[in-house]
């Protein structure tokens, strides 16, 4: 291991790069099919960046380093010492068994310390230990005494190669699932659609009448004090309501609701056909928290 030290941190890092790579282009597609109330095509969003890209890269690299000498070196010397103690040899399995139990305890307290829950920590911990295990492994290859010996650079351009293959075939696949129409729309809705009654999860309501009349129940409006945090209050009046469908497609679509004791008149749309919801944003909109009413039955 000393030998090879800087062989096997250059190949780790570099796997562990075209790891975050690859998992940035699922992330994207996954935050695309996803419910959520912003677009998913923000032009000035990609322009920002395409230009921190490199920043990004650098930044990258940076933690795949520290990774590879925090995390994935010491995997492959508990994997060793684990291979040779208990089986009599090294075998491969003992580099991801290694990598789960090095991030066990990281994700459990994740879980703890956080609001993560524990399917997201038990999915972020399996993520974390497949990527260390791959880096690893591939590492590994340096390490192996009846492999013929190659050189730390040899192993960068192999995996700049194979690399470069994966993401652009990560690419191409997310490409085709974006054009055939994975990403989310808002269901789309009509008058008669819109019509009836819309609840929040706390007994608000807001009734919408075929022949345009309004009235809420106990339906939060949002308001902010010196502190710029919303103060919430429940409101209770009538008025009126009309439904415009928009020119731009589903997410273009609003519900104009105006009722003078409950100042929230824009309401836009959510959800599935089976199950469409109305929001308002509270506060910034960059917060992206949302007052929803869903529609009862």
């Amino acid at each position: 291991m000393r030998d090879r030290f800087g062989a096997v941190l250059m190949t780790s890092t570099s796997v562990l790069f075209v790891e975050a790579v690859i998992g940035a282009i699922a992330l994207f597609v996954w935050d695309v099919a996803a419910e959520s109330p912003s677009s998913p095509y923000n032009a000035l969003g990609i322009f920002f960046l395409i230009v921190l890209a490199p920043f990004l890269a650098a930044a990258g690299a940076v933690v795949g380093y520290l990774l590879s000498v925090a995390v994935v070196m010491p995997v492959l010397v508990l994997a060793g010492w684990c291979g040779r103690r208990y089986s009599g040899r090294e075998a491969w399995w003992w580099v991801p068994a290694s990598a789960a139990a090095a991030t066990v305890l990281p994700f459990l307290a994740a879980v703890a310390l956080t609001e993560m829950g524990f399917p997201a920590g038990l999915g972020g911990w399996f993520a974390m230990t497949v990527a260390l295990a791959a880096a690893a492994l591939v590492a590994r290859r340096l390490l192996l005494p009846d492999r013929p010996r190659l050189s730390g650079g040899v192993m960068f351009s192999r995996v700049a190669w194979y690399g470069t293959l994966a993401v652009v075939v990560a690419g191409l696949l997310a490409g085709i699932g974006l054009y055939a129409g994975i990403g989310y729309e808002p269901p789309q809705l009509s008058m008669e659609r819109v019509a009836g009654t819309w609840a929040d999860d706390k007994d608000g309501t807001l009734t919408l009448t075929a022949d345009g009349s309004a009235m809420a129940d106990r339906v939060e409006t949002f308001e902010h004090d010196y502190s710029l945090e919303p103060v919430v209050h429940r409101c209770t009046g009538i008025g009126s309501w009309e439904y415009v469908p928009g020119v731009a497609g589903p997410r273009s679509q609003t519900v104009v609701v105006s009722i003078p004791a409950c100042p929230m008149d824009l309401w836009e749309v959510l959800g599935t056909p089976g199950h469409p919801k109305l929001y308002v944003y509270v506060g910034d909109p960059d917060s992206w928290d949302l007052y929803i009413l869903r529609r009862r039955a």
